[in-house]
């Protein structure tokens, strides 16, 4: 059986990569053959993100683009598709978090967090998949979280986007699907990244933070995941070998959703 897992030749546009999860779901891309296409918001994160890039020997496209606004959005992927080529697998990864209880969070920060999380992702796909039907195939990787599924304080407005990016991620698979079009999402666990880093610091006495004790008492794994190991997942995903895989949530959280957590000693 050949199984293939190669994304030579395919170009990949992964939104708000210029570091982080996006930055090493790209890498991986990369690494497996794809030409690699992202933007940010601003042109200095752009630039910042070329050059990460280039230092792990990545040739890589930038462009700014605001993922909630249609008509850059549109313009974006015009522009990709001519300077770069047709898009093959889009990779909805910008995102944002307001940690703030929800009596607490007014409606306008609400609705931002849904516009980034859950109106852009369906902006962005919206953009790339006729393309994507006039070829015959395509890939779209939504990041979802392990807030598709679980409630926490403080994140009612990121859990309900991401609640709605799981369900949008299924619906493109029913509607789109029949024009070979794979539509899956990843929810990561607790990713060590630059934003969570002081949640993973010792505290003068030698203990951990609070939060850094909940979470390797709530994962299997006992440890914070690295973003790298979100490649592999984004990679299949993206290939050949997942043409059978559609709506689906792949969770790469250490095995968080197994598990009820430890017991109180």
């Amino acid at each position: 059986m050949s199984v293939n897992f190669s994304l030579e030749g395919k170009i990949a546009l992964v939104t708000g990569a210029s570091y982080g999860i996006g930055f090493a779901i790209a890498s991986g891309m990369a690494q497996a053959g794809a030409t690699v296409v992202f933007n940010d918001i601003k042109q200095e994160l752009v630039d910042k993100g070329i050059q990460a890039y280039k230092e792990a020997g990545i040739t890589a496209h930038g462009y700014v683009c605001d993922v909630t606004n249609e008509e850059q959005v549109n313009a974006t992927v015009e522009k990709i598709t001519k300077e770069v080529g047709p898009i093959d697998i889009l990779v909805n990864n910008a995102g944002i978090i307001k940690r703030i209880p929800m009596c607490d969070m007014t409606a306008a920060e609400f609705r931002q967090v849904i516009d980034v999380d859950l109106n852009a992702p369906f902006i962005v796909s919206k953009a790339v998949i006729p393309s994507m039907i006039e070829r015959g195939h395509g890939k779209i990787i939504n990041i979802c979280s392990m807030m598709s599924e679980l409630g926490r304080e403080t994140v009612s407005a990121y859990a309900a986007a991401k609640g709605g990016l799981k369900m949008l991620t299924r619906n493109i698979c029913s509607e789109y699907g029949k024009y070979n079009i794979q539509c899956n999402g990843i929810g990561p666990g607790y990713i060590e990244t630059p934003q969570t880093a002081p949640l993973r610091e010792r505290q003068p006495d030698g203990s951990r933070h609070p939060f850094d004790s909940f979470i390797i008492a709530k994962t299997p794994a006992e440890r914070w995941l690295k973003p790298e190991e979100l490649a592999g997942p984004a990679v299949f995903l993206a290939s050949e070998a997942a043409d059978a895989v559609n709506g689906h949530i792949l969770y790469v959280d250490g095995g968080i959703l197994a598990y009820i957590g430890k017991q109180p000693s």
